[in-house]
């Protein structure tokens, strides 16, 4: 159907975990789904995302032209940061926007490019790693620090000034500082992660890691889990996935470059239609299919957590069409 893809690639409180938990069993019919399949919307959507929403948003994508066949989407993924500065900065036309951490969505574009966002699902920042990757036949859950601490080992992560899996790895670090009492874990580390080996977006560094030119890679769950790739199970305590513990996560902030500091917060994906989106009424129909029982099911299929309802900021700002799918988010977190 014409379709395009380009892959490239506040704290929150406990009250959040009944809403996250809930999402695994939800599986009843949602408000607006029915008329997403109904309305045999005619037109062209664009849609930009995270580098990590690149796969589970082109099986999104198919089942949406699917039910409407009159559309032809387009859509880029990449760095959260930069999709965002396509709009903000570049002034491309974008009518659905896609990050790996909401929080890019207030700081970078209110008030001006967008006055709303909603939280739709969450993830988990990990090491990816090969059965050749040196020192993995030794790898546990409990010593994985000091092997990738170890001389020779090569290391790949995203941007921390771009990408929140960037930033995001070095707030896990930081938090494993403390919780394996070594505060010299981070350094030790990123040792081995010289300025070589970080990219753009940790996605594209996939084929390096899985030919040996690096041996882990900082990355999230969901694409380690796409990618049928091994990964370490690192705690919840320091992995950033749960929102019960986002006072300890505060604890610690991270420097990343322009975004300035940033504080460690649970992992939550944010959606948006910008204030210039040419198909506002295209994106809440995509919007509203991705919130509903199809879009959730292929985001738990690509080992995302679905958020359902999702969290609304502010909810009153929402499109009407979407607003049935949302809640208002905490005031103690969003």
């Amino acid at each position: 159907m014409g379709r395009k893809l380009c892959r490239g690639g506040l704290a929150v409180a406990a009250c959040l975990i009944v809403t996250v938990a809930a999402a695994c069993s939800s599986s009843s019919s949602t408000p607006g789904s029915a008329s997403v399949a109904a309305s045999g919307a005619q037109g062209t959507l664009v849609v930009f995302g995270a580098g990590t929403l690149a796969t589970p948003f082109a099986a999104e994508i198919a089942a949406f032209e699917k039910v409407n066949p009159g559309v032809t989407v387009h859509s880029q993924f990449g760095a959260s940061g930069d999709m965002v500065k396509k709009v903000t900065q570049l002034h491309q036309p974008d009518d659905v926007l896609g990050v790996a951490d909401y929080s890019l969505i207030p700081k970078l574009m209110f008030p001006a490019d967008a006055t709303w966002y909603l939280g739709f699902v969450s993830n988990a920042i990990t090491f990816a790693y090969t059965g050749h990757s040196k020192g993995a036949s030794g790898l546990t859950a409990s010593n994985w620090y000091k092997l990738l601490a170890e001389p020779g080992v090569h290391i790949g992560r995203s941007n921390p000034a771009a990408d929140p899996s960037g930033y995001q790895t070095l707030q896990m670090l930081q938090l494993a500082n403390g919780y394996y009492h070594q505060p010299d874990l981070s350094a030790s580390v990123l040792k081995n992660s010289p300025d070589s080996s970080v990219a753009e977006t940790e996605t594209s560094l996939i084929a390096a890691l899985q030919s040996g030119q690096i041996d882990y890679l900082a990355i999230y769950t969901s694409t380690a889990q796409e990618e049928h790739l091994k990964y370490i199970a690192l705690p919840p305590q320091i992995n950033l996935s749960d929102p019960a513990m986002a006072a300890d996560y505060g604890k610690v902030s991270i420097h990343a470059g322009s975004l300035g500091t940033l504080t460690a917060k649970p992992i939550i994906y944010g959606l948006t239609i910008p204030a210039s989106a040419p198909n506002a009424a295209l994106g809440e129909k995509f919007i509203s299919f991705v919130l509903g029982p199809q879009g959730q099911a292929i985001m738990r299929s690509n080992g995302f957590t679905v958020i359902s309802p999702a969290l609304a900021n502010p909810q009153g700002k929402v499109p009407a069409s979407i607003q049935p799918l949302t809640t208002q988010w905490p005031s103690s977190g969003g």
